[in-house]
């Protein structure tokens, strides 16, 4: 089985942009907040723009099932407060957990959570217990900076966050950590913010000691961790100068990075040096990069063609990275797929 790990309906019909637009006017102007009841999308509205989209271009390219979670931009956690981000994030959960009940073989949940700058996360709490109990999310999206681009949050190892991860524990479900829209002008969203907070979310959890208070703990990394592989060495030698543990045994037992990479040079670069136990296939399709690679002919995002034509894996290599890895470090998707036969 194809299982692509990183998914987003950035697809999702043009009434949840108008809703949200509302949304955010009404933060001035009360009066033209809107309800949630008023957003209308029905189920072929949805079929609409999956089939002819994701559930498309998943078929093209054989990839079977897909975790999918809402549009990462849309996130937008520094606009407005906790009450704006937990109405948002409500939304956006339950349409992707209709997507998973109107294609059951092809898409399962993963939330986004209700986060808001400088907000205590035990708030996010209530829409995390839903999503997994009511919604069957195998996974979380967690956001390292929801501010946008300032960085106002303590680093991930700090006890800000351990509410989350004690839930996390519990429920024995992953986060992928995910930052959403960049409002800083410096950072550019998908290019430049999105990978300065892989890189930088890997680095704090060096500096710390998180896995030793939390020993099952599982984060996924995205877009092939940022700058982590292509600077491995810089990184085992800061952890050197620190007095940290190896890597290996500080960090790689539950840290994992996925395939979002957009070239062949790339994924060989990630599969050389990170190991393959600590890689799962990712396309993010229909996502930051949806062109074609002129000199490929092909689509950047189509990145299980890298995997196919990868010269270092092995067949059993490519197993573990296409399913074998994804059902280890989401164990409510493996059963899930288990009660389905798969």
């Amino acid at each position: 089985m194809i299982i692509d790990c990183h998914g987003h309906y950035t697809t999702a019909p043009k009434q949840l942009e108008e809703w949200r637009n509302k949304q955010i006017a009404g933060i001035k102007d009360p009066s033209v907040m809107p309800k949630p009841a008023e957003l209308k999308i029905s189920d072929d509205d949805i079929r609409e723009t999956i089939v002819n989209n994701q559930l498309r271009l998943m078929k093209e390219r054989g990839n079977d099932l897909t975790l999918f979670s809402p549009r990462a931009s849309f996130m937008a956690h520094h606009i407005g407060d906790f009450q704006v981000s937990s109405t948002w994030a409500a939304i956006c959960n339950e349409l992707c957990f209709r997507v998973s009940q109107l294609f059951p073989e092809h898409f399962v949940p993963v939330a986004m959570l209700p986060q808001s700058p400088g907000v205590d996360p035990k708030t996010c709490i209530p829409e995390l217990v839903k999503c997994v109990e009511q919604y069957g999310c195998v996974g979380i999206n967690l956001n390292p900076d929801p501010s946008g681009g300032h960085w106002k949050e303590p680093p991930l190892t700090d006890r800000h966050w351990y509410p989350i991860y004690e839930k996390m524990v519990e429920y024995d479900i992953p986060a992928m950590i995910h930052v959403s829209t960049s409002c800083n002008p410096a950072f550019h969203t998908t290019g430049a913010h999105y990978l300065n907070a892989d890189t930088t979310a890997f680095m704090q959890l060096i500096q710390g000691d998180l896995f030793k208070d939390f020993p099952t703990l599982r984060f996924l990394i995205p877009h092939g961790g940022g700058a982590v592989p292509y600077h491995w060495g810089r990184f085992r030698g800061l952890a050197q100068e620190m007095k940290r543990p190896l890597l290996d045994t500080h960090v790689m037992n539950n840290v994992f990075f996925d395939t979002c990479v957009y070239h062949q040079p790339g994924i060989d670069l990630l599969n050389t040096v990170i190991p393959v136990k600590n890689v799962l296939f990712a396309s993010e399709m229909i996502g930051a990069v949806r062109g074609i690679d002129p000199t490929t002919g092909h689509y950047y995002d189509d990145t299980k063609k890298y995997i196919d034509a990868s010269k270092i894996l092995s067949p059993e290599d490519k197993h573990q990275i296409f399913e074998a890895n994804t059902r280890r470090v989401f164990p409510r998707l493996d059963a899930r797929l288990k009660q389905q036969g798969r």
